[in-house]
């Protein structure tokens, strides 16, 4: 009985922070319910007027009709360019800069400023990246509209956040790895490359996937430097325009008058397909990764 008995005491201002803990989570659940009841909602209209319009000929074939009949093929390969360039000029040189600011450079003003200019450019409106993007790529470099110039705009658009978020999950791995690992008798370099990147490949992923998941959705940027309203075929060089999902939905919205409102979302699910696919091929890989780490 009496080691119970500090179990039943229970004071006042205990009782207090019980019942405020309650309210806390309640408060917690209430606001979950409101966040995700409308997203559910949202899924399910789009599935509703979407999904009659999903078929093979849709996924495979190519726009007629003025875009009100056929399918979507041209756009949905477009996307895949566009996105996988944007992966080869942004994913190498996003990891190699943060892991030189991370475990490189030094803590000075200037690394400070670069990552508060990283930040800043974080923020910046997709449609100013165009217009930089039309100047730079499209005319003063002439590479043209075309799948190169968009994809290399839609890579600075991505590198601020796949250096941020790679930057902090190679400092989130504990510094005793890194002096364990040279004490041994390995460099710096071998030290990065054995120890820090695989425990840091979860959350590197995480950037990588945000970054070209942004890249893949965008409008604006390929507006100006690589989409094109309508093309009948696929493209077949870096140099070709090409049709985007982005761009595609933006047009049959609204430039094109009598469009079925059903091919309007079944583009919408198939993109929202493509993205959620990025996703499920991350989080895989992402948790054998955290089934390897060991901290």
């Amino acid at each position: 009985m009496q080691q119970d008995e500090p179990l039943l005491q229970l004071t006042p201002n205990r009782v207090a922070g019980l019942r405020r803990q309650k309210a806390g989570f309640f408060l917690l659940m209430v606001l979950s319910i409101i966040t995700v009841i409308p997203i559910v909602v949202l899924i399910l209209y789009m599935l509703k007027l979407g999904l009659p319009a999903i078929s093979w000929e849709f996924i495979t074939g190519y726009p007629r009709n003025g875009m009100r009949e056929g399918g979507i093929l041209p756009a949905i390969v477009g996307t895949l360019y566009l996105t996988l360039g944007t992966a080869l000029f942004s994913v190498p040189p996003g990891i190699a800069a943060a892991i030189y600011l991370s475990e490189y450079a030094k803590d000075t003003k200037l690394t400070r400023m670069i990552r508060i200019a990283m930040v800043n450019l974080s923020g910046i409106p997709s449609v100013v990246y165009g217009l930089f993007g039309l100047g730079l790529f499209v005319l003063f470099l002439n590479f043209g509209t075309s799948i190169l110039a968009a994809s290399l705009t839609l890579s600075i658009m991505t590198l601020p956040i796949i250096i941020s978020t790679t930057e902090e999950a190679l400092r989130a791995v504990p510094n005793s790895f890194r002096v364990v690992s040279v004490s041994l008798g390995a460099s710096r370099w071998q030290t990065i490359w054995k120890i820090v990147l695989p425990q840091s490949l979860p959350g590197m992923i995480t950037g990588v996937i945000l970054g070209l998941e942004r890249a893949a959705g965008e409008t604006a940027p390929i507006l100006f430097t690589g989409a094109t309203f309508f093309l009948p075929r696929l493209p077949q060089s870096p140099f070709d325009a090409t049709m985007a999902l982005p761009y595609h939905l933006y047009v049959i919205s609204t430039q094109i008058p009598g469009m079925p409102i059903q091919i309007q979302y079944g583009t919408v699910l198939v993109l929202l397909v493509f993205v959620l696919t990025m996703n499920i091929i991350a989080t895989l890989i992402r948790s054998r990764a955290r089934a390897k780490r060991h901290w």
